[in-house]
């Protein structure tokens, strides 16, 4: 069961790969819901062009399927040939936030031409990966994750109170207790199985709790069922992607941004394949392994871009999955994979996932973006906190954060710099990047202390050095 190459049977191959999609399936489809919302035609709009979420939630599901594919059946050097499953990437969704806010479909073609390139820029990383991974430590890839929740969490906020059309239009159920209530029970749900449940009601927790909010919006009536017969008979049975259906704009904000963020996904991907050869068959990651995952994860992002679907990357709920199961079979995932597919193939499946009133996705987003700022954070804890590296981190944070809080103060620069520095991600990790590579290894002793407050740390290495004679 240690070997990729193992096959359980069909009896066991297809529930243990629909448990993978189970895992990631709302992680996966819920960027697609955030895009469209930043842009005006997501859930409670009321815009003409709100029936292309729908769109953008079948392209999710079918991309992360022929994504998880290239990396499981590998195309020549493309793929690791392990159970990776690929899904779409919550850590561009502040790249992609600016770059429609506001703008409707329109934006999309600028959009969906950045995914393309830094797709393809994303696959030549793979040439030498190994080669760069010095210049993103923990004290880095930290930081930026820590940022990419922090963006984040207001929109679990703004979700769970309503929506963002609500709050706009000045709707006196903006942030009524009702709405509140179908959001707390999704998060209460969710926090009772991930803590008291075992096995697959653990890891399916999100969704379990996504779909018991679902039942309660229809039981008090913020859900009809006439709304979602309707949404199901409206939605096509089986449909086929159509290539650039929203043009190609090229926009030198949306290459440079996606580009960027193309070296943080490649490091994630490292490390979950890294996760999975341990966890999975205790050893490590080859060469040629994560070679082919960066390629797979590039050019599956690439083909997404093609036709309508955002950036994909490893799912690390995934790696834990396959710890936990204890089976590390490439042939699971790959029937996971045709489930992923298929439903990206079936438009009603959207059309039901559409209905999902707002609220009840807010409860399930805090849930998921808060644990992203929990990685982060976790990943930080590996940092030796001496002077130097909390100087480094002070000032990646306050003008990473402050520039994406306050992103009037950059109102008259060029468009492309002021897109690119509101996401409060990139300048971040080019300030942490930057200074961690051109600062000596340890600052003086005194060289804090006057800005810190006498709050300087107590972790590892944070206290100088005593020469006993």
């Amino acid at each position: 069961m240690r070997d990729p190459n193992y096959f359980p049977g069909l009896g066991r191959a297809i529930p243990l790969g629909i448990q993978h999609v189970l895992a990631m399936f709302v992680s996966n489809v819920t960027p697609a819901i955030i895009v469209a919302g930043a842009a005006g035609f997501g859930f409670g709009s009321n815009s003409p062009d709100f029936p292309e979420l729908l769109y953008l939630i079948q392209m999710s599901m079918l991309f992360a399927g022929v994504a998880t594919l290239l990396q499981t059946i590998t195309l020549g050097p493309v793929g690791a040939a392990l159970p990776i499953v690929q899904g779409t990437s919550f850590a561009f969704l502040p790249i992609m936030i600016p770059l429609v806010a506001g703008k409707g479909v329109d934006a999309l073609g600028a959009l969906f031409a950045g995914v393309i390139l830094g797709g393809l820029f994303h696959a030549m990383l793979g040439m030498f990966i190994g080669k760069i991974r010095f210049a993103l430590p923990p004290l880095v890839t930290g930081l930026v994750v820590t940022m990419i929740g922090l963006a984040l969490v207001k929109v679990g906020i703004q979700y769970a109170a309503g929506g963002v059309p609500a709050k706009v239009s000045g709707a006196a159920e903006y942030g009524s207790l009702l709405n509140w209530s179908a959001a707390l029970l999704v998060i209460l749900v969710t926090l009772g199985l991930k803590f008291f449940a075992r096995g697959m009601l653990s890891i399916s927790a999100v969704l379990i709790g996504l779909i018991v909010g679902y039942v309660y919006a229809i039981a008090v009536g913020m859900l009809s069922i006439d709304a979602i017969t309707g949404s199901w008979a409206g939605s096509a049975a089986f449909a086929l992607p159509e290539p650039f259906k929203y043009g190609f704009e090229m926009s030198a904000a949306a290459v440079i941004g996606f580009c960027l963020m193309a070296f943080i996904s490649a490091i994630e991907t490292v490390g979950d394949v890294s996760g999975i050869t341990k966890g999975g068959a205790g050893r490590e990651a080859t060469d040629t392994e994560i070679q082919g995952a960066t390629y797979a994860d590039g050019l599956g992002s690439a083909l997404a871009g093609c036709f309508g679907a955002f950036p994909n990357t490893s799912f690390s709920q995934n790696v834990g999955l396959i710890a936990m199961t204890g089976v590390m079979s490439r042939h699971v995932v790959t029937c996971g994979a045709i489930f992923l597919i298929l439903c990206g193939l079936v438009p009603k499946a959207g059309g039901v996932i559409r209905t999902v009133p707002i609220e009840v996705l807010g409860g399930g987003v805090i849930v998921m973006f808060g644990m992203v700022v929990a990685a982060g954070i976790s990943m930080l804890s590996d940092v030796d906190w001496n002077r130097r590296n909390m100087v480094i981190f002070a000032i990646s944070l306050s003008i990473g954060l402050g520039l994406q809080l306050e992103p009037d103060a950059v109102q008259y620069l060029p468009d492309t710099l002021r897109i690119l520095l509101t996401s409060g991600l990139l300048p971040a990790a080019f300030v942490a990047i930057t200074l961690n590579l051109v600062l000596p290894e340890e600052l003086a002793g005194e060289a804090t202390e006057e800005v810190s407050g006498g709050l300087s740390g107590h972790g590892k290495g944070s206290l100088p050095k005593v020469t006993r004679g």
